[in-house]
C-alpha cells in the first residue's frame, strides 16, 4: 500500500503548494508565516478573530460554484476585527477536502480576492486532505493592529449617540442552517434565488477610510442573531437601542425567504441581517458627514439612520 491508494497524493498536493505561492507571493512555503509590524506605533496592539462560513457551503454544492465562498471566509473574519478600530495585516486559512480538485484551488482564489479587498496579505495556511471526508470545510484567521489610544470599544457612547446601518450585499454568510433545511422541504430552490451565494460585503476599506475622517463611537457585525444580539455587544452596560426596522429598503431575498417559509418577523430579526451587514455609533452632529462619506467615496454604499442611544 502507499498513501496514494490511500487517498492522498502527496505529488498534487506539492503542484497545489506551488499554486498557492504564485497566487499568494508572501507564502514562503515554510512552517509559519511571518510579517513585521508596520512602522509608526507607539504603543502597537493587535486584534486577531476567527470565524468560517458555515452550511452556506452546501449553496455552493448545490450550484457547483466555489468562486467566491473564498471572499465569505474573509469578510466573516476581517469584519469582526475592524469593529476595535484594528487595520487588517494578514489572514491565514484552513481548507479540509477529500482531495485537493479545482474547487479547492477556486476557494483559495476567492480567499486571496478577499485578502486584496480587505487590503491585507494572505500569508499561510493549512490545505488538508482527509479522504473519508465527503465535502469542504474551511475556516479562517485573520490579525489586524490598532494604536492602543485609537481602541474603538464602545466606552465613549452615551445617551443621544445615533446608530447608522450600512447595506449588506444579502444574506452574507448566516442563517443558511434554515435555509438548508428549506430547500430539502422544496420550500425555495437555488435556480430561483441565486442570489443564496452572492458573497459577504468586506467593510474593512471603508471603515478605514471612516476612522481618518469621522469620530466612531462603536461599531458591529451584523452576523449569526441579528441586530438584536450583535448590536448591543458594542454598547457600555445601561444603554440600549431601539431599532427602527421601517427606515431602509429590505432586500427582496429576505422578503422570498418569509414568504416560503412562513416565518415570524422576530424569527427573522434574530436570524438575519435584513440588509444591515455593518453599524456605526457616532455623535449626532456627525451624522449627516458620516452617510455623505459612505455614499460619495468609491464604496457608494446605502447607509441608514436606524436607531438612538438611550439608557435602559
Amino acid at each position: 500500500m502507499d498513501y496514494k491508494t490511500s487517498g492522498v497524493d502527496i505529488i498534487k498536493g506539492r503542484s497545489f503548494v506551488e499554486y498557492i505561492k504564485v497566487l499568494a507571493p508572501k507564502i514562503d512555503g515554510g512552517f509559519s508565516g511571518m510579517m513585521e509590524v508596520p512602522p509608526g506605533y507607539e504603543k502597537p496592539v493587535l486584534v486577531s478573530g476567527a470565524d468560517g462560513v458555515g452550511t452556506k457551503m452546501n449553496i455552493c454544492e448545490i450550484a457547483d460554484d466555489y468562486n467566491t465562498i473564498g471572499q465569505d471566509l474573509v469578510a466573516m473574519c476581517v469584519n469582526d476585527v475592524i469593529c476595535s478600530g484594528a487595520k487588517p495585516l494578514y489572514f491565514l486559512d484552513f481548507i479540509s477536502a477529500k482531495s485537493l480538485d479545482s474547487n479547492v484551488s477556486d476557494i483559495v482564489y476567492g480567499v486571496n480576492t478577499g485578502c486584496a479587498m480587505a487590503g491585507m496579505e494572505l500569508i499561510g495556511g493549512e490545505t488538508a486532505e482527509h479522504y473519508r471526508q465527503n465535502d469542504y470545510d474551511v475556516a479562517g484567521f485573520c490579525t489586524g493592529i490598532v494604536e492602543k489610544h485609537d481602541i474603538v470599544d464602545g466606552s465613549n457612547i452615551r445617551e443621544g449617540d445615533v446608530v447608522i446601518g450600512i447595506e449588506s450585499s444579502g444574506l452574507h454568510s448566516n442563517g443558511y442552517t434554515l435555509i438548508n433545511d428549506m430547500l430539502s422541504r422544496d420550500l425555495i430552490s437555488y435556480e430561483e434565488m441565486p442570489e443564496l451565494l452572492r458573497p459577504t460585503t468586506i467593510y474593512a476599506r471603508l471603515i478605514q477610510y471612516l476612522l481618518d475622517e469621522v469620530p466612531i463611537l462603536g461599531m458591529a457585525h451584523i452576523t449569526g442573531g441579528g441586530l438584536p444580539e450583535n448590536l448591543p455587544r458594542c454598547l457600555p452596560k445601561g444603554l440600549t437601542v431601539d431599532v427602527d426596522y421601517s427606515v431602509w429598503e429590505r432586500p427582496e431575498i429576505f422578503n422570498k425567504l418569509q414568504q416560503a417559509g412562513d416565518i415570524a418577523e422576530e424569527e427573522m430579526r434574530n436570524v438575519f441581517n435584513l440588509g444591515i451587514g455593518f453599524c456605526l455609533v457616532v455623535p449626532q452632529e456627525v451624522v449627516t458627514l458620516t452617510q455623505n462619506l459612505i455614499a460619495d467615496t468609491p464604496f457608494g454604499m446605502r447607509s441608514w439612520v436606524i436607531g438612538n442611544v438611550r439608557e435602559q
